[in-house]
């Protein structure tokens, strides 16, 4: 082996690019295959994200309306069905509060928790929670228990 006769290994080197704007014989001289003028034969050329060749973009064309409230604050929650689970698994006995809960991955602790009122309480509980419902606070307060809010 010497200098001379050195080659990359077979089939690790492939060559398909074009050779362009290098005269007419090659086929890519002249305008280097982009056709002739508009925006896509010239250089620097980019397509901006949604544009649509001078046709309204969708996001211009679609109507907007209403308001997103940037203070919204997103409630997790928790029903009385599942609370009364926790207490027929002998998980919880006598109170509740966000941090139980937590333990239990019940709930996540980034996020308020709303207690809601679907299903039967028929614990004497005391719940802290963020906030309740009318029909859940009701549903505590007439099975015996009391609603505290965090």
């Amino acid at each position: 082996m010497e200098l001379h006769n050195l080659k990359p290994a077979r089939g690790s080197v492939k060559t398909t690019s074009k050779r362009l704007g290098r005269g007419e014989a090659t086929g890519n001289g002249g305008t280097a295959g982009r056709g002739h003028k508009g925006a896509k034969s010239r250089s620097g050329y980019s397509r901006k994200i949604g544009f649509e060749g001078g046709q309204m973009p969708l996001q211009r064309r679609v109507p907007k309306f209403g308001f997103t409230n940037p203070n919204r604050v997103e409630y997790q929650t928790i029903n009385l069905d599942r609370l009364q689970e926790l207490v027929d698994n002998n998980s919880i006995s006598d109170s509740v509060d966000f941090s139980i809960l937590h333990a239990m991955d019940q709930v996540n602790k980034n996020l308020p928790l709303k207690v809601l009122g679907r299903g039967e309480l028929k614990a004497k509980l005391k719940v802290s929670a963020h906030k309740f419902s009318a029909s859940a606070k009701s549903a505590i307060e007439a099975a015996g228990g009391e609603a505290v809010t965090i």
